[in-house]
């Protein structure tokens, strides 16, 4: 009687163990899961996690401090993306903001991106002459604080260890954005690494109330849409 009693106890032991097991599983992010291309991208899929993502103020390239809470106001959803100027994924995927910004930001859509790990001389040069077409900010220059910054904690919390973590994206939805205190958002949709052009879209358009499709989207009245950067 006693050893089944103890049988009982240890089968319910091990099934809360599972359960707990299971449940941890669900909650924690996945490790980066990149598709990397003979050509040398590195893409990565977006997906939601639980993160406390923190309100910041950083100076711009022309030296004026940006807080973002206060940027985002008045936009349908923001894409806040961190790179390293002299990153060749960054490279490739400042192509694609580019087409994004062009087409979405005339329907509510705002990307802010975030110097790390290179100079600011280095980032305007990147965006030349015409200068970058959405704002740019600086959190790091020096390639000496890697893992020291907030982006590196933030994409380590989403499953992204690779080295730079250059680019690396967090969606934002200004209507779900805590209005005051240090957290702007306990969930949010990341790419730990570059974007994939067409789900991107997808989960943009969804966000934005457009119908589905990537076909041209005509701009909303008296506010043309803006015109294509020359990247370098």
């Amino acid at each position: 009687m006693k050893r089944n009693h103890w049988t009982h106890l240890l089968c319910l032991l091990a099934l809360a163990w599972f359960s707990l097991a299971d449940a941890s599983a669900l909650a924690a992010p996945r490790h980066t899961d990149l598709n990397t291309t003979e050509d040398g991208h590195e893409y990565a899929p977006l997906q939601t996690v639980k993160l406390r993502y923190k309100d910041w103020t950083y100076p711009g390239l022309d030296g004026q401090p940006i807080n973002l809470r206060t940027w985002m106001k008045g936009k349908k959803l923001v894409l806040v993306v961190y790179f390293a100027p002299w990153c060749g994924n960054w490279r490739y995927e400042a192509e694609v903001l580019s087409r994004l910004h062009a087409k979405y930001q005339p329907h509510g859509l705002g990307i802010i991106a975030v110097n790390e790990y290179g100079t600011t001389d280095e980032t305007r040069a990147f965006f030349g002459e015409a200068g970058a077409p959405y704002p740019v900010v600086v959190e790091s220059e020096d390639r000496h604080r890697i893992g020291e910054t907030s982006h590196a904690l933030y994409r380590r919390m989403t499953g992204d260890f690779r080295t730079y973590g250059s680019p690396y994206n967090i969606f934002l939805e200004p209507a779900a954005v805590i209005e005051t205190g240090e957290v702007l958002a306990e969930q949010v949709t990341v790419a730990n690494g570059e974007l994939i052009e067409a789900e991107a879209e997808a989960f943009i358009r969804d966000k934005l109330g457009l119908p589905a499709g990537s076909g041209p989207t005509a701009a909303p009245p008296d506010k043309p849409a803006s015109p294509m950067p020359r990247m370098r």
